[in-house]
């Protein structure tokens, strides 16, 4: 059966909201709702003014999680500093959900490259999960979208060292002398996703929101301006079928930036974890694109 991917080309919160009930998905009492705070120095982020509409919608609590690499969010006091100077202490109380341990550890049985993941212990406080990402690239995956939320995203510090460096180690001091290669990198990334679908049995609702899509992720200090014009907002209930989606709409654009962007896609391999979550039972590529406007 193919997945239905809402698509609107109008970027605001109001549509957001409107478009949150299109996919018939119910979540829980106590939603967590996945953002990306936003790297000091990075221009590009979504910012909280933007989703505060929808988080109100679904009653939900704002979560992050720290980061395995050096900056401004790999440790819960740096963390915190970050999150109230881009405003979102103002919007939300936002909850780091790897600020005290012990993680979850959320068993990949099936994984192909790790069989665990590691979220953080916070994660037990919520029984669905609203997952905002802000469609761009990424210097390692590629690209950054729903799937990058739920792995990269939701893993606590140790879980990000654990998915980068393909189970090698969980200390984000060694993880980037043991980075797994690219593809294996892709296929941990993929687990990873399909343990947190699992750990919330399915309560999840993906946003893609194609805008300020540069090639380099939220999470770069210094990252390049975009070339790619907006797109817009993609909703689904399949985190597979809304990244197909958002990748099949670039490909699709007749804008210059175009090629620019998936240029970084494809030199990362970045479809490649898409493939790799398919084959997991994730989500489908197969999908019906609705337009709403």
């Amino acid at each position: 059966m193919s997945a239905k991917v809402y698509f609107s080309h109008n970027i605001t919160p109001e549509t957001v909201v409107a478009m949150l009930s299109l996919p018939g998905k119910k979540l829980g009492e106590k939603v967590a709702v996945k953002v990306h705070s936003g790297e000091k120095g990075n221009q590009n982020f979504l910012r909280p003014e933007f989703w505060a509409p929808a988080v109100a919608a679904v009653n939900g609590r704002v979560v992050e999680c720290n980061t395995a690499y050096p900056g401004e969010r790999n440790e819960t006091s740096k963390h915190q500093k970050l999150i109230e100077y881009h405003g979102w202490s103002r919007c939300f109380d936002v909850d780091l959900m790897d600020s005290e341990g012990p993680d979850v550890v959320v068993p990949v049985p099936d994984g192909k490259v790790i069989q665990k993941d590691l979220l953080g212990s916070h994660a037990a406080n919520y029984d669905s999960m609203l997952v905002l990402a802000h469609f761009k690239g990424h210097p390692m995956g590629g690209y950054g979208g729903a799937l990058k939320q739920l792995s990269i995203g939701c893993a606590s510090s140790a879980g990000k060292a654990y998915i980068h460096s393909g189970g090698f180690t969980d200390d984000q001091r060694l993880c980037w002398k043991h980075t797994a290669p690219q593809d294996r990198f892709l296929e941990a990334m993929a687990d990873a996703a399909a343990a947190v679908t699992r750990y919330y049995k399915g309560r999840l609702l993906y946003v893609n929101v194609m805008k300020n899509m540069s090639v380099d992720c939220d999470c770069c200090a210094v990252a390049e301006d975009p070339y790619l014009k907006d797109i817009g907002v993609l909703v689904s209930s399949d985190p597979v079928a809304i990244d197909r989606a958002a990748i099949d709409l670039v490909k699709a654009s007749s804008d210059p930036g175009r090629a620019h962007f998936l240029e970084r896609v494809t030199s990362r391999q970045g479809e490649h974890t898409i493939e790799a979550a398919e084959a997991l039972g994730v989500g489908t590529t197969d999908y019906e694109l609705v337009c709403v406007d």
